[in-house]
């Protein structure tokens, strides 16, 4: 069996809260499956005080070994570096401390999270906290640990990026190293799953036939596009957020809210408002990342010009007015 310890830090917690959403199997199901053994979670565990200080002093003195080191929420280093806005509780030493000490020990880490990953909502502001993920500073490689760190198996550490993460994206991750996967090619340059970065969250969206006419929604509730003019960054976000659905059917995309690139450092402070498409001469700013601008703002152009009255009228309702009819030439009467 692999062992796996868990801790949190500046967070909400969310991660975990999605990790208990997993179906089909369920997480420790799978975790089960893949031969790992849960040590220890700060919210799944009955162990408290000094049973978990046992249990950490025990992997420190090689007793106990550490294959996966999992962190969810970010590293917070105040006041002034001392690590002391959170101690692990009851053993009086900074969780940024015993991070540190773990790290040196764990074969393979993985911050499970935007704000592990690097800093996330917790970093945000004027960062009071001096919040920052476990390897990454914002987009910045260094974070707690620095840029040199390399765990026992050799990699950096894994960002299971997200706000939160896909249960799946953290499960499947794990049974990939519990199988001696550990191939750097398997991570994106931001040292994320590519088993899910490599999809955008553009990929498979609903809303796909109004963005290919550019027909879209003014404000929210409306049937359209929503990244004209409501700050969707679909295009651009690295997630299969709508190929592998929450729950079977979820998405915020299909829960009616614009993308907002959750799983990209410093995603948590555009410069604007979430719901708000920064453009230049009537432009957006940001379009989709695989498309030369040229060929975004001509195809705009003919497919606006080519846009059907039924998306048209759809894409600024609240509600479906005209549905696809069939125009071929089977339906027409002899």
């Amino acid at each position: 069996m692999a062992n796996l310890l868990w801790l949190q830090s500046g967070g909400c917690g969310g991660c975990t809260m999605s990790l208990l959403n997993a179906e089909g199997p369920d997480m420790l199901t799978s975790l089960e499956a893949a031969g790992i053994d849960l040590l220890w979670h700060p919210s799944l565990s009955e162990e408290t005080g000094q049973e978990v200080h046992s249990l950490l002093e025990a992997i420190l003195a090689d007793k106990l070994a550490l294959d996966f080191l999992c962190i969810e929420g970010s590293m917070l280093q105040g006041p002034e570096g001392t690590g002391r806005f959170h101690l692990l509780g009851g053993t009086g030493i900074a969780m940024i401390d015993w991070v540190k000490r773990l790290a040196a020990k764990a074969r393979f880490i993985l911050a499970i999270g935007s704000c592990s990953a690097f800093g996330g909502i917790t970093s945000a502001g004027c960062n009071p906290a001096e919040a920052t993920g476990v390897q990454y500073e914002g987009e910045l490689f260094g974070g707690l640990l620095g840029s040199s760190y390399r765990s026992a198996g050799g990699l950096p550490v894994i960002n299971i990026a997200g706000c939160p993460t896909h249960p799946n994206w953290v499960l499947e991750t794990l049974m990939e190293l519990a199988l001696d996967e550990a191939d750097p090619g398997r991570y994106d340059a931001l040292q994320r799953p590519r088993l899910y970065t490599d999809a955008l969250v553009h990929h498979g969206c609903a809303r796909n036939e109004y963005y290919e006419y550019k027909a879209s929604a003014e404000a929210l509730g409306q049937q359209g596009c929503m990244m004209e003019h409501l700050g969707c960054l679909g295009t651009q976000a690295h997630a299969d957020c709508n190929i592998r659905l929450w729950n079977g059917e979820g998405s915020c995309l299909n829960g009616g809210y614009p993308c907002i690139n959750c799983t990209a450092p410093e995603f948590e402070e555009p410069g604007h408002s979430f719901l708000q498409t920064p453009k230049v001469a009537g432009i957006p700013v940001g379009l989709p990342t695989d498309m030369p601008k040229a060929w975004f703002v001509a195809l705009a152009s003919l497919s606006k010009a080519a846009t059907p009255r039924r998306l048209r009228d759809n894409a600024t309702s609240e509600r479906l007015i005209y549905p696809p009819r069939n125009f071929s030439s089977n339906n027409k009467k002899n």
